[in-house]
């Protein structure tokens, strides 16, 4: 006698009561449009605060001094050419205007080119001390210059560069190297080995291989650093009015001070206005045309 045994089904699937159903689809989109629209007006906003002074400075730049104090908010009845070319020659913003390109021109070129340097031996070669001198730069990155101001004027004063312009070179290039070096080294360290030592197969030296490979690969990180150096030290004040008091000597920002308190209560307004635009200009311009690089630059390293 055969018996055929029942197929056993199979136990049912346990259905957990506390599970949080899925939110629907129109649901999602919603929020997502509710915080696009949140995003999208704070950046308005900021984008407001930061024109509308820029626009402000430059239609001012073309008024006369009762137009400025009697409607500052009105457009320009005519168009003031002659407030640029004042501030341009009777207030020596020509003269200030060459002094900042020759320090910040020097200290730039200077700063990348040693912190370049710096950066790829700390980044690519292992030494005794390699982590204490990169915490050496990361440490100068926290010291404030307000406490340096006192010793670094005998330093320079003693070294004969008081109130010339490689003196001013040389103090912007040691305040700008240690943030040089930091985003520098983290820079070189993205960068692949391969290439370097391929070039070291082919009989390339350690100089002919920094110079000639690895930095144009580091191209991106160079414009960055150099554009934030260049901010930097364009509208760099507290340093030039400590160490340079000679008025041939002077550099935009201190052009700027003297323009305004030159004339006391009765100040060029106009004028002043005119040089503010004229040393504000260079800085839009350069931060306009390496918008792309500057970018690529900060996320070069998130990337590779």
């Amino acid at each position: 006698m055969t018996t055929t045994d029942a197929p056993v089904p199979p136990p049912a699937p346990v259905v957990k009561t506390d599970a949080v159903p899925p939110r629907p689809a129109g649901r999602r989109r919603s929020e997502g449009t509710v915080l696009n629209v949140f995003s999208h007006g704070v950046l308005v906003i900021w984008a407001i605060l930061v024109v509308l002074p820029l626009l402000w400075a430059v239609m001012t730049s073309f008024k006369d001094d009762s137009s400025i104090f009697g409607s500052p908010w009105a457009l320009p009845d005519k168009l003031h050419f002659d407030n640029w070319s004042r501030a341009w020659s009777q207030a020596h913003m020509s003269d200030y205007f060459l002094n900042t390109v020759l320090v910040v021109g020097g200290s730039l070129i200077g700063t990348l080119v040693l912190g370049s340097m710096a950066a790829y031996v700390l980044a690519r070669f292992d030494f005794p001390g390699n982590r204490f001198i990169y915490y050496l730069f990361v440490g100068g990155m926290s010291f404030p210059i307000m406490l340096a101001l006192v010793p670094l004027f005998y330093v320079v004063n003693n070294m004969g560069m008081l109130n010339t312009i490689h003196g001013l070179i040389l103090v912007y290039i040691a305040y700008s190297l240690p943030f040089t070096v930091f985003f520098l080294t983290a820079f070189f360290r993205t960068l692949p080995t391969s290439v370097a030592e391929a070039a070291f197969v082919d009989g390339a030296s350690h100089t002919r291989t920094f110079f000639q490979i690895m930095l144009p690969m580091a191209r991106p990180g160079l414009i960055s650093v150099g554009i934030f150096n260049f901010l930097g030290q364009w509208n760099q004040y507290m340093l030039p009015t400590v160490l340079n008091t000679d008025p041939d000597k002077k550099v935009l920002t201190q052009g700027l001070v003297q323009l305004a308190v030159s004339q006391g209560y009765k100040g060029d307004w106009s004028g002043l206005f005119a040089g503010l635009v004229m040393a504000m200009l260079p800085v839009l311009a350069a931060y306009i045309i390496f918008q792309r690089q500057v970018v690529a630059g900060l996320t070069a390293g998130a990337l590779k």
